[in-house]
């Protein structure tokens, strides 16, 4: 099983880059101008907009039954994976890995894209919690304090942060025993932030569960202020995330991180880290947070550098981070899919039949050890870099427009255009940066 999972370099990308970035360049420009003359009023309002889905569908999800077998199929594969983790061969044939790595970690974002925030459903964590506050007659909504409000996303930061230097950084990360060591102290950090702060903590600490949670107001299910699910248009969704401290942080580090890998795949660092005497491991954890820190700095000058009203109750300057934050989801989801899409799809197949043998002795528990693994997006480059780089412009195509709906909701009359201007400059960049490094990996 090969975990290498960078977009293959140029050859993978038979477009000439510069006709790439300059189209992407040109589509957020028209697309800016389009808005600007034809967008003039707010169009989403997540908390009343959607259409009810029908009565059975909506029957079945909010049945009490339905969340229970949706916490039991996540606990019994929670288990099943466990156990291979611990009993299994520390070898890359153990399944284990391609479920941390590859159908957990990049199969967040399709599965969120389908259903919505699908992670919440299943979590094992949550179930776990709620089978001991049962058990303890507590209530596990509520714990011995209130969650301060300061605090916001930035446990989830935090989380994601390790969990994508464990991924891309550590030297061990195909062994065993670094990930069940990362896994029990993600359980120890969530039950015992639970006892203190009740289920909200997972909400705003649970790393997964807050990607899963963002990547699902993608999706075309959502739900209104009263609780009504509803259909409704993924940006129409979007606008339904709401602000908090530490969520300029989380996109930054979901975004930067994946720069990142692009990065450290391209030829001139390979070069650069052999040639110097120096602990690659530290080199690379800096690097790292330095393509995070500059996705949050830029797009928090940029959100920053506009016109505010005076009038009470008017967002305040350093709250526009977090009110546009939202507005980088959409490029989030398109810098996944550019750069592990292949790899999902072909390393997610062995993973699956890695499944069927988590002992490796020739079993055949789940009836996939036999499948055949398809390669047919490798076979075809020139389907799978036109899949990627539609990936990324569509994704900061859709960015502007959140951005741009959110700034005429927010922003004085006067800078509702010009106002944008930073975050759009910005926006260019992000993309320029982003081609180039899927490009030049």
């Amino acid at each position: 099983m090969v975990f290498t999972h960078g977009v293959g370099g140029a050859q993978d990308l038979p477009i000439p880059a510069e006709y790439a970035i300059a189209g992407a360049c040109a589509a957020l420009a028209v697309s800016f101008i389009v808005l600007a003359l034809a967008w003039r009023s707010p169009r989403f309002d997540a908390a009343t907009s959607g259409r009810p889905v029908p009565s059975w569908l909506a029957s079945m999800v909010d049945r009490p039954a339905f969340a229970m077998v949706l916490r039991s199929l996540g606990l019994a594969f929670f288990l099943y994976v466990a156990w291979a983790a611990t009993f299994g061969p520390d070898l890359l044939i153990n399944p284990t890995f391609g479920v941390v790595y590859v159908l957990l970690w990049v199969g967040i974002v399709p599965a969120s894209l389908l259903f919505g925030r699908f992670y919440k459903s299943l979590s094992p964590i949550r179930t776990i919690n709620l089978a001991f506050t049962r058990l303890t007659g507590g209530d596990p909504d509520r714990g011995l304090f209130e969650l301060p409000r300061w605090v916001g996303y930035w446990p989830a930061t935090l989380g994601l942060f390790a969990f994508v230097w464990l991924e891309l950084i550590y030297p061990d990360k195909d062994y065993l025993s670094p990930v069940r060591l990362w896994f029990a102290i993600y359980l120890a950090v969530l039950l015992v932030g639970s006892a203190f702060f009740g289920t909200k903590w997972f909400e705003q600490a649970d790393p997964f569960e807050v990607y899963s949670t963002l990547v699902g107001h993608l999706s075309v299910f959502g739900r209104r202020t009263d609780g009504t699910l509803v259909f409704r248009s993924p940006l129409g969704n979007l606008d339904g995330i709401a602000s908090a401290p530490g969520l300029v942080g989380v996109v930054s580090v979901l975004f930067g991180s994946t720069a990142f890998d692009s990065f450290k795949d391209s030829n001139v660092w390979l070069r650069y880290t052999q040639s110097v005497d120096a602990n690659i491991p530290v080199l690379n954890t800096f690097v790292m947070l330095g393509f995070c820190g500059l996705v949050g700095i830029t797009f928090a000058v940029a959100t920053m550098s506009t016109g505010v009203s005076e009038s009470p109750g008017s967002p305040r300057r350093r709250d526009l981070p977090d009110l546009f934050a939202h507005s980088v989801v959409p490029i989030v989801v398109g810098y996944i899919v550019a750069h592990y899409l292949s790899y999902f799809v072909e390393t997610g197949q062995q993973t699956v039949t890695q499944l069927s043998d988590p002992m490796a002795n020739g079993s055949n528990l789940l009836g996939t050890a036999n499948w055949e693994v398809a390669y047919w997006l490798s076979a075809h480059p020139t389907v799978l870099a036109v899949t990627k780089v539609l990936a990324v412009v569509t994704g900061h195509v859709l960015g502007v427009i959140a951005a741009h709906d959110r700034a005429i909701k927010l922003l004085p009359k006067r800078h509702q255009l010009v106002g944008q201007l930073p975050l759009l400059l910005v926006m260019v960049f992000y993309t320029i940066s982003g081609l180039y490094l899927l490009f030049g990996a």
